[in-house]
Parts: structure tokens; sequence; C-alpha cells
């Protein structure tokens, strides 16, 4: 009886932690096809881009995008670091590091230090050491080298996305860059999280230390327009707000001169996203990769322009040569373990690449190895091609405290790879299984609720048609295909009913339950219902757009630039919007009757709330 009694308290267990294991997996599935489908976001806004140009009555307005060599207050290359100091003045009140030129291991520490304590860096220091990152960059090849014969091994780190409590706990753990210990950092290092800004200042101040022994890629990330997207402009602003317009200006030049990719010992080929069947490394090598400014798919669009003065002709022309797939593949492309070469639908840029991709360039090339990041992990990393292409991802609790282990590799002369696990704790008390899956369920579920309801619409209207005696319920089967019809997020939607929405007795499920604990919170009471929705579910896109279109940064466009801009957002993604309800929008939104509006705010009101979470505050 006591063997009986064991077993069945193993099988209990098995059980339990198998039903964890299914709920971690959904819930992960539901971040990455949300993360995904905001990516493919991105490339209608570049699409946007295009109708903008055909159709504005201003275009002056909007081809700086493409043409400008920065959206941002430009820094001139030939301010040197005395001009910085007598143009900006640290006050005796300052309590930051005092940044000296060239910088030492003791300037490093400091810079931990200090943000250790959640100091700032003053914008001088920060200005100067972008200039020299600059300069240091400008020196580098397009693929840089390195040896292992020189040092024991190499720490080769994948995506960041400004968590400064990763890259502090690589540097506890697997020491401080030095010549003798090698690193080299793969791509997105910002947006996302909260201190990007902190681990920019780290990374360039140990190259400008170590400018032989420490390496860093350019990951899709390090682009001003996912920058606006994804956070890290906000970030500068917010930390910065005199000087803002210019660091960002800076750091659009700095990332522009980020070297492609590493290769170690001629074997190991190190990029941020990936390859497809027509990499070239010759070419890639030879390119003017600071040319490839704008974002990867403005890149794309730009092929298509049809409407051109002979000035931009010139510019896009040479956008062009550099803009190509080879640029969109390596900072883009995804490994799969199908054969083959086929387009990245989910990220609407770059590709998937099979093993025979990969063994082709490995023949060509005389490689080993392809290390490369750009790909969430729950346990920080993957190994896949039978062993020849591994994926390494650096930042824990990415999309929630608990959701992955971030990890990094360790290569020693043999090129045998070593992979180190980590996840950064939070919380004083360490969470058991249950409680951490609770957490990530938890955060998964209300994105996607926040997600179907901007697209409520849409949705309404598909299961309208599988609802033909309008009783207002439709079978699990119907209600599953029409979510995945309208959201395109490939997820287990009758496994997830439950969680969504109401089923009935005899099993069918009342479809509108799926708006009930949700609702937009609306600055304006007298607009029209349709119009809310579709500002609140394209909110992102429009900040991006607004943004660009306020050439001076001021935080303000006039009432005409929006209306104009808006209606054009509508005709290009179908929309029917009633001049009088935009009329209606645009007066009752300008404030203080001056012509113009703080779009950043305004778009800000128009957001998903949770009605649950409301009352509880």
């Amino acid at each position: 009886s006591v063997i009986r009694a064991a077993i069945l308290i193993q099988n209990w267990y098995r059980l339990t932690v198998a039903r964890l294991e299914m709920k971690r997996r959904y819930s992960l599935s539901i971040f990455q096809s949300i993360e995904y489908a905001e990516e493919q976001d991105q490339l209608q806004l570049s699409n946007f881009f295009t109708f903008m140009l055909d159709h504005c009555t201003h275009p002056d307005s909007v081809s700086h995008i493409f043409t400008s060599p920065s959206v941002y207050q430009v820094v001139d290359e030939g301010l040197s670091l005395i001009e910085f100091e007598k143009k900006i003045s640290v006050p005796d009140s300052y309590y930051g590091p005092r940044l000296s030129f060239p910088l030492t291991v003791k300037d490093a520490n400091a810079l931990l230090h200090a943000f250790r304590n959640e100091q700032l860096l003053h914008a001088r220091y920060v200005l100067q050491l972008l200039s020299e990152t600059r300069r240091v960059l400008k020196e580098m090849p397009n693929i840089t080298r390195l040896s292992t014969s020189y040092t024991k091994e190499i720490t080769v780190c994948g995506d960041l996305h400004g968590n400064l409590d990763d890259l502090l706990l690589i540097f506890y753990k697997n020491g401080l860059p030095s010549e003798q210990n090698r690193y080299v950092f793969n791509g997105d290092f910002v947006d996302r999280g909260q201190n990007s800004m902190e681990i920019l200042i780290i990374l360039f101040a140990f190259l400008l230390i170590y400018p032989n022994d420490f390496r860093l890629n350019r990951g899709n990330h390090e682009d001003y327009i996912m920058n606006l997207r994804y956070g890290f402009t906000k970030e500068v602003s917010k930390k910065y707000k005199d000087h803002g317009k210019q660091i960002l200006g800076l750091l659009q030049d700095v990332f522009s001169w980020l070297p492609l990719a590493t290769i170690i010992d001629s074997k190991v080929l190190i990029l941020h996203g990936g390859i497809s069947d027509s990499t070239d490394l010759d070419f890639l090598n030879t390119l003017e990769r600071n040319k490839v400014r704008a974002h990867i798919h403005v890149g794309i669009v730009l092929f298509s322009l049809k409407k051109l003065t002979m000035e931009m002709l010139d510019e896009v022309s040479s956008f062009a040569r550099v803009c190509n797939l080879q640029i969109l593949d390596i900072l883009w492309s995804d490994p799969r373990s199908q054969n083959g070469c086929t387009p990245n639908k989910c990220r609407g840029g770059g590709c998937y690449f099979g093993p025979d991709v990969t063994a082709k360039l490995f023949k060509k090339y005389n490689l080993k190895m392809l290390i490369r990041s750009h790909e969430f992990k729950p346990e920080g990393y993957e190994i896949s091609h039978g062993g020849k292409v591994i994926t390494i991802f650096s930042a824990s609790n990415y999309y929630e405290e608990g959701s992955n282990r971030g990890a990094y590799i360790k290569l020693n002369p043999e090129l045998n790879p070593r992979f180190v696990q980590y996840r950064v704790s939070k919380s004083t008390r360490r969470q058991n299984l249950r409680e951490r899956v609770g957490t990530i369920e938890s955060s998964a579920l209300k994105s996607l609720r926040e997600t179907i309801y901007a697209h409520r619409a849409e949705l309404t209207s598909a299961f309208a048609k599988y609802d033909l005696n309008g009783t207002g319920k439709i079978s699990v089967n119907d209600w599953a295909a029409a979510m995945e019809s309208v959201l395109q997020l490939d997820l287990p939607w009758r496994m997830l009913r439950s969680q969504l929405a109401q089923t009935n007795p005899d099993g069918d499920i009342d479809f509108m339950s799926c708006f009930y604990d949700l609702k937009i919170g609306q600055p304006v009471k007298e607009v029209q219902p349709a119009l809310v929705e579709t500002l609140c579910r394209y909110r992102k896109d429009l900040e991006i757009i607004f943004n660009i279109i306020d050439k001076d940064h001021s935080g303000f466009i006039s009432l005409e630039e929006f209306r104009q801009t808006w209606k054009l957002f509508a005709s290009h993604l179908g929309i029917d919007v009633h001049d009088e309800a935009l009329d209606k929008l645009v007066l009752s939104i300008d404030y203080n009757k001056d012509g113009h509006i703080d779009f950043n705010e305004f778009l800000e009101a128009f957001h998903v709330v949770h009605r649950l979470e409301k009352k509880a505050n």
C-alpha cells in the first residue's frame, strides 16, 4: 500500500508538472505571436510611408524620412571633446561620474557603480562618449575578426533589450572585459527594457578601452524607427530633456557605423539574425554600412517608389544598393528545421533558412559554426541544424518575471561552445513553479485580451458570419476559426477559450463575452466608437508617423497636418471615417485652441483599460 501511495503521488506530481508546462508553453506562444505581429505592423507602417509620398499634398513634410542624414539634431563630426566641454557645462551639484578621455578601466568601474545606484551620466559626457565611439567604429570593417589564440575563451552575448541587470550579472559571473577576457555582443542592446541608455554607455566605454578585444554587432533594433515604436527614443528624451535631440542624432549615426558581423578564428560567424541562400560575406564586407540608416522595411519600400524628384532619385539609388536583401537577411532571418529558404512571414522581413542553406554557406566560406541571436528562447539558447547554428538570447525575464533564462556562450580555442544560464531575480522571495507559471500566464492573457479588444469591430463581424440566427452564440470551432482569421496569431484557440470567453452549458460560446472585461480609455466622449477603436489599435503606428512629421520634435503638430495624415492613414487601411467625426475629434483635442495638438498626450489616452484593474485601484 505504501508503494501504491507513492506511485499515486508520483503520477499526480507528473501530471501537475505537465499541466504547468503546457500553460507555460502556450503563454510564451502568446507573447511571441503578439511580438511578431507588432513587427508586421512595422512593415504596414513602411508601406504607408510610400502611400503617403504618393498622396500627400505636401510631400516635403515626409520625404525627409528617406533623404535626410538624420531625423534628429545632427552633431558635427568635427566637434571635439574640448568643444563639448565649452558648449555644455557640468554643474557642481552633479555627483555622477566625471569622465576624462581616453577612458580607463577606472572610468568604466565608475559608470558601473553609478548605474547600479540608478544615477545618470551627464549629457556632456554622453555626447563625448558617443562622439569617440563613432570615431572608433568608423575605423572598423563591416565584418570584424577575433582570435582565441591570444586568450583562453571568448564570450558571446545575445539580445539585452535594455535589461541592465542582465549585463551586470554577466559581468559579475564572467568577469569584466579585458585583453584576456574578450566579448562579442550580438546586437539588440536597446528597446523594451528601461535601461537601454546605460547599457549602451557601458558597452561603448569598454569598446573605447579595449577596441581590439571587444566587439559589438548591429541588431535590427539599432534603428531609429524601431526605437520610436519600442521605447528607446522615449527613454532618451525622458532622461535627457535638454540634450535629448543631440544624443538621439548622434546615436543614429553611431548605430549606422556598428559592424554587421564578427568572425572568430575564421571558423565561427556571429551575426544578429541569420542568413539566406544569397548571403554573400564578400559583398557585406564591401558595402557602405553607414548608409543603411533607415529602418530596413523602409528600404524595401523605397524600391517601389514611383514619385521621386531627381534629387531623391540619387539618394534612393545609392540607398537601394546597400538596403538590399543582404542586409535584410542578416538582421531579420530565423533558422528552421526544414530545408530551403522562404520569406519570413511572421516578422515581415528576412527569411527562414534551413540546414541546406547553412551547409552551403559553410562550404563556400569554410565555416564551422553560426552564432546568432534575435529570437527569444525559454532556456536562453537553442542548438539547431545539427549543432551548426546556435541561437543565444541574453535577456532573462524577457516577457515577464520568470518567463525565461538568459544565457551566454563561452568559446574555447577548440571552438567548443559552453553555455552559461542565469535568471535575474527581482523579488526577495523565490517563487515556486506554480506561482511563476501563474504570473507568466496572467500577463500573457492580459496582452492577448488587449489585442483582441483592439480588433473588436473585425472580430464582431467575423463572429456574425457564423451566427446566422443572431443568437450571439457560435460553436467552439467557429469561434476559433473566426479568431484566427482576424488575428492570425497561430494560437491554440480551443485550449484558450475558457480563459477568453464564456461558454454556455450546451458548449457554444457567447462571442461578445470576449470584450466584457475591457474598454478603451477615451478622452473625447462624442467621438464615434469606430474611430476610437481604430485610434486604439493603430496608436503606436500613428505615434511614429506624427513623430516623423514633427520635424522640430516639439511634440506638437498642426491640426491640418493631423487631419490630413489621419485621412491618408485611414484611406490606406481602407477604414471608413466620416469627415464630420474627424472634424469633431480634431476640434475637441485642440484644448487651448491654438491650432496645434500635443499628439503624444492625445494618443496615450486611447488605450485598452482592464475594468477589473480599474476597480481594484
